[in-house]
């Protein structure tokens, strides 16, 4: 796709940035205009998969309410001329996942402001009333300013509000999320809230300090087993993190809603008065 004179619609194709197993997301340009767009377009195939489309278009309803620095902005969903696409924000910068691993020196003396950035994307949908079910690191995209932006709203489900909106519906059919990230009520399919993000996030804050996810397993049951029943490892013994900060994590972590923190205020209000590493900067040799 890189001549340029490949056409989705009115929009013209310049580039592929990535193939996933469903859609396609390409650098365009809408007819008629110089600024330059992404477009996630859903392959043929998958026209006639209803759950496909679904959350497409389910994506398209979240993103295009959402208005914020570190959330992708989402234009329209298009659906004309045998073309299924959402158009969005063009944000040259690679997931986090890949940038973790082909670049850790750019993380590391700035991790303070990436994981700000990350819950401040994640209480942006909260205050719309969303909860996002799938925070990790492949979802957060980062360039080399360390700018950092939220991603992919396919499985966010609405946010129950109160007692009685816990209570009436809510609960999901299927188990929805990425097994190393997913947080237990999740796994046991109950009402997610701002909290099941904040575990998520939890998740995502060990890989950036660690390296490594908080759990792994032998097999995928083995795996969600650990998010349900293992003791919370601690960050401190994996990493050059502070006393402090390895208990803000484990908090974020805890098995129980209750024991995390209520929204994101509350945690960015915690991430402001501890120091991320121990003596208050990266240890001499410490990749991460």
């Amino acid at each position: 796709m890189s001549d340029g004179q490949n056409f989705i619609g009115p929009y013209q194709l310049l580039k592929t940035i990535r193939s996933g197993t469903s859609t396609d997301v390409y650098e365009a340009l809408r007819g008629g205009s110089n600024k330059r767009i992404a477009l996630k377009v859903l392959r043929d195939k998958f026209h006639k998969d209803k759950e496909e489309v679904r959350q497409l278009k389910h994506e398209a309803n979240i993103g295009t309410d959402l208005d914020h620095p570190n959330v992708i902005k989402i234009h329209e969903f298009y659906n004309e001329q045998n073309a299924m696409l959402i158009s969005m924000e063009l944000f040259h910068a690679p997931n986090m996942k890949i940038v973790m691993r082909e670049k850790p020196e750019l993380i590391a003396p700035n991790v303070a402001p990436i994981i700000r950035q990350c819950a401040k994307g994640l209480q942006h949908l909260h205050d719309k009333g969303w909860v996002h079910c799938d925070v990790k690191p492949d979802n957060y995209l980062i360039d080399d300013q360390c700018r950092v932006k939220l991603i992919d709203f396919s499985i966010a489900v609405k946010m129950k509000q109160g007692m009685l909106g816990s209570l009436l519906g809510g609960r999901p059919k299927h188990i929805q999320g990425t097994r190393s990230y997913m947080a237990p009520e999740q796994i046991r399919r109950k009402t997610p809230d701002a909290r099941t993000d904040i575990y998520g996030l939890g998740c995502v804050v060990f890989e950036l300090l660690a390296g490594r996810a908080p759990y792994s397993g032998v097999s995928p049951d083995d795996l969600l087993n650990k998010h349900l029943t293992a003791s919370i490892p601690s960050l401190e013994a994996f990493s050059g993190a502070s006393k402090d900060m390895s208990a803000l994590v484990k908090k974020m972590l805890a098995k129980k809603p209750d024991d995390r923190f209520e929204n994101m205020a509350h945690f960015l209000d915690a991430l402001k008065k501890v120091q991320i590493y121990r003596g208050g900067k990266r240890p001499e040799g410490f990749v991460r």
